[in-house]
């Protein structure tokens, strides 16, 4: 009997200890990182004793694997959160409004319509449009440097990912050597560094997992591709930047690189890395292609129109506003050596949308263009166009339009050879004004008209309005092609007869006589200027159209510079309508706004996926964490269970001595 209790009371104590041992290192473990709580369990064997021990881990697969989930979309969240507020409270600062710049110029523009022959005031002008460049510049440069910043974030938390997963690719191999080795016994500290690992792997992209055979954790991505595989074998992460080496993208890669690198669908991508990614693509790019956009449209419009007036030297007006010339970016496994260059075509910035685009080439005479958004998706339908002595312009499309591109080809390109042009996005930060003299500011109407003082009848000739400067002679001086042009009212109803360098003719004018030399047909219809003749001529009545020499108190053009601020110039989308514009100021107010909305519904959002990971981390501690309340009552519960057990021991040993001592 004595010998029962002495084996009962003996693995009584050894049970004790172990489950002890147990609660001592749950108590110990409780602010361990990645520890979870163990439990150690005893069967009974014959003759009721207490059998060997068995620790697990108390741990949820899904409770795990729903944490892992919510602090994916948590990081995915808080870092897009993070970047965006900062690009958001740069833009929305006053010192850094482009609306002021513009706003500020057409002010100085007035100003010097109001004393057009004055060249102080058209300095002032000069001024206000070198500040409106500057600023064009410091908003580009803001958004450079956040890409800058993007980029070495990404940099560094790649490696970061890499290293967690030939962690945990290393890791699966010292649990499937125990898995193979006689007792199978895991050690359940390296099972818990390799869930920590995944989990912080979690927070830097998306990922699922699935087990493997021999006890080892399969780690994939979000979108499906395999990060960590059996036997040791693991994918890594690489930036790539194809085309354009400033734009990195993910790519998956066997680390020895002998397999096709995988492209990763950063449109699914959560984590720190997702979300550095979005906001790059949702609010970088966009807005800095938005910036060159409003930049390069307020640089034609203002070159078009001055180029219809004439300048305080007497000449034809040129440009103001110098736009940029860009180099496509050559995709890698381009196999011919063709180059293509890229600016905007001469009066077609209200075509421009705010996109990149992707130049294909279906031959070596024939390409696709295509407008996409930052990850290099096309939007709308893409346009052919022929290359046509080294251009690509609108003269050259075949279907489509040409998004206002001016492009030139030099080189041998070959079929399937790809460029991305980033026009918008290089123009934000290299326009410059073509000209720092005040004088170039043409104000002035380089026509004029007039009324005979001989006239009978009360009737008037408009101001005139030049649409295009074909036929006028850019001098200097300046004059017309086809010299005055003469207007006489015959006595014939609403005939007149016209008479300049191309000879006299009799036309006829049906009332209103509005565009007067369109509805005289050829070829007074192609002089790029017309006028209306108000009110009833008498017979006899003469309107002369001449050079407006000496004009210089003139600001009929300016007039019309002017009228650009109002004018919805800048183009809203890429599939083209009738509502599909809004005038300079609208553009940036909705550039502004756009960002300020994405950021805000990223917080929100946010918030939400706050609340998530709090919930989904109390689910996983309710079952993986240390209880102090808990491991303190079963500390004391298995101490009094290891003193009444040795005191089992201790009566078996009393009832072994009485025996021996009655034997004597």
């Amino acid at each position: 009997m004595s010998f029962d209790l002495m084996q009962i009371g003996t693995s009584g104590v050894r049970a004790s200890s172990e489950l002890l041992q147990t609660t001592s290192r749950n108590i110990s473990n409780l602010n361990t990182k990645g520890y979870i709580r163990e439990r150690t369990e005893h069967a009974t064997t014959v003759g009721n004793m207490v059998g060997r021990p068995e620790t697990v881990r108390l741990i949820n697969d899904f409770a795990a694997k729903q944490l892992n989930r919510d602090i994916s979309n948590k990081a995915y969240y808080d870092q897009f959160v993070t970047e965006s507020s900062r690009i958001d409270t740069l833009f929305a600062e006053e010192s850094n409004s482009l609306s002021t710049s513009i706003n500020t110029m057409f002010n100085s523009l007035q100003e010097a319509m109001n004393q057009p022959a004055s060249t102080v005031s058209r300095s002032l002008f000069m001024n206000s449009a070198q500040g409106l460049v500057e600023q064009m510049h410091r908003l580009s440069n803001i958004v450079f440097d956040q890409k800058s910043v993007v980029n070495e974030q990404l940099s560094l938390y790649t490696d970061e990912a890499n290293s967690l997963i030939e962690k945990i690719s290393q890791l699966n191999n010292k649990v499937a050597s125990t898995y193979t080795s006689d007792d199978h016994t895991v050690a359940l500290s390296v099972l818990n560094e390799r869930d920590q690992a995944i989990r912080d792997l979690s927070a830097l992209v998306d990922i699922e997992t699935l087990d493997g055979s021999n006890g080892e954790k399969l780690v994939f991505l979000g979108s499906g591709q395999a990060l960590v595989m059996e036997n040791g074998t693991f994918n890594a992460f690489a930036l790539d930047g194809d085309p354009d080496p400033n734009v990195k993208d993910l790519k998956l890669d066997v680390r020895s690189g002998k397999a096709i690198a995988l492209d990763v669908d950063l449109g699914s991508l959560k984590g720190k890395i997702g979300g550095l990614m979005a906001f790059r693509d949702d609010i970088l790019q966009p807005a800095q292609n938005q910036l060159g956009q409003i930049g390069i449209a307020i640089a034609d419009a203002f070159n078009q129109q001055n180029a219809l007036g004439m300048n305080l030297d007497g000449n034809l007006g040129g440009n103001i506003f110098s736009i940029p010339t860009v180099q496509g970016y050559a995709f890698q496994n381009n196999t011919g050596t063709g180059v293509v260059n890229a600016t905007l075509e001469t009066g077609l910035g209200r075509s421009l949308p705010a996109t990149d685009f992707q130049v294909t080439f279906l031959t070596a005479t024939t390409v696709e263009i295509s407008a996409i958004d930052s990850e290099g998706n096309v939007i709308g339908t893409p346009s052919t166009a022929n290359v046509t002595a080294g251009a690509i312009n609108s003269g050259t499309i075949t279907s489509g339009e040409s998004f206002g591109l001016d492009m030139t080809v030099t080189g041998a390109a070959a079929a399937g050879d790809s460029f991305v042009v980033k026009l918008n996005s290089i123009a934000a930060g290299s326009l410059e004004l073509a000209t720092q003299r005040p004088e170039h500011l043409a104000l002035a109407s380089p026509i004029r008209t007039e009324v005979s003082a001989n006239n009978i009848s009360t009737a008037s000739i408009s101001a005139g309005v030049v649409s295009n400067t074909s036929n006028i002679n850019a001098g200097p001086p300046i004059a017309l092609a086809q010299g005055d042009i003469t207007i006489t009212k015959t006595a014939v109803a609403n005939q007149y007869q016209i008479v300049d360098g191309s000879g006299t003719n009799l036309v006829t004018i049906t009332p209103p006589a509005n565009s007067f030399l369109n509805a005289a047909g050829a070829p007074y219809n192609a002089y790029g200027f017309d006028f209306n003749i108000e009110g009833q001529p008498a017979t006899g009545d003469v309107f002369t159209i001449k050079v407006n020499s000496n004009g210089f108190d003139d600001n009929r053009n300016g007039l019309a510079l002017s009228q650009l601020k109002d004018d919805e110039l800048v183009r809203q989308g890429v599939v083209a309508s009738a509502d599909n514009f809004k005038t300079f100021n609208e553009s940036y107010a909705g550039l502004v706004t756009e960002v300020g909305v994405i950021a805000n519904q990223a917080k929100t959002n946010g918030a939400a996926f706050d609340a998530l990971a709090t919930q989904s981390e109390t689910w996983f501690e309710s079952i993986s964490g240390v209880n102090l309340d808990e491991e303190a009552a079963n500390l004391l519960r298995f101490q009094q269970s290891y003193s009444a057990s040795a005191q089992i021991i201790s009566a078996a040993r009393t009832i072994f001595d009485t025996l021996l001592s009655a034997a004597r």
